[in-house]
């Protein structure tokens, strides 16, 4: 009897060769949360996964269920993100959003909220009129606010006086939809601010260092 079936929809996290022709990807997907699945001959010239099992590809995955692992037999993808692929620095940003959606996430949780985010997120570092720095504090403050680590609140900032500006984006991002998430700049005085805010979050909420983070850091 053939192992069931199903089909769920996601982005490739991380990819990395298994066997001699094969990959081992790790999925974030909106039913099943994060998980490990082979695909099949996917180093192989020619094969239909070859580019499906890449980084950034976001789309539908038939996920074939056996005893001790998954395998995707096929995948239908809606967006490879080659933009990123093919832009040094919006690869590093959109590798540091993947790594970062990879230790908050975990298997068999509801992965909606968080692949819309990181859909969403590397949507706006091709968006020309949107600072990429701005793009990643943004990403990490409502990736900390989805994970129920970070306040919502934030009377710790109450000594910093913080400009109402800045105040204000962070209200903003903790409260606004995801979807509307990536529609306001602010000025360098107030972005400064605002990120000096979140890196502060970030290193008391998130414990763990990035490589993907240091390479952005030391690079860009």
């Amino acid at each position: 009897m053939s192992s069931p079936i199903c089909t769920v929809t996601g982005i490739v996290l991380s990819a990395r060769p298994a066997g001699e022709s094969d990959k081992l990807v790790t999925l974030l997907t909106k039913e099943k949360g994060k998980f490990r699945a082979f695909a099949r001959g996917a180093r192989r010239p020619g094969s239909a996964l070859m580019a499906a099992s890449n980084v950034f590809a976001f789309g539908e995955f038939q996920i074939r269920e056996g005893r001790s692992s998954c395998s995707i037999p096929q995948a239908s993808i809606r967006n490879y993100f080659e933009e990123l692929m093919q832009d040094f620095e919006g690869a590093c940003y959109g590798q540091y959003f993947l790594e970062f959606a990879d230790y908050y996430t975990r298997e068999n949780m509801d992965g909606s909220d968080y692949l819309r985010l990181v859909y969403q997120s590397l949507r706006a570092l091709s968006v020309p009129s949107l600072p990429r720095i701005l793009v990643r504090y943004i990403y990490e403050q409502k990736a900390m606010m989805l994970s129920g680590e970070c306040p919502q609140t934030f009377e710790q900032f109450a000594d910093w006086k913080l400009n109402p500006s800045t105040l204000y984006a962070l209200a903003y991002v903790t409260a606004t939809p995801v979807e509307k998430l990536y529609t306001f700049t602010l000025t360098d005085e107030v972005l400064a601010e605002y990120a000096k805010a979140v890196s502060y979050l970030r290193e008391r909420y998130v414990e763990r260092a990035f490589k993907s983070l240091e390479i952005l850091e030391t690079y860009l």
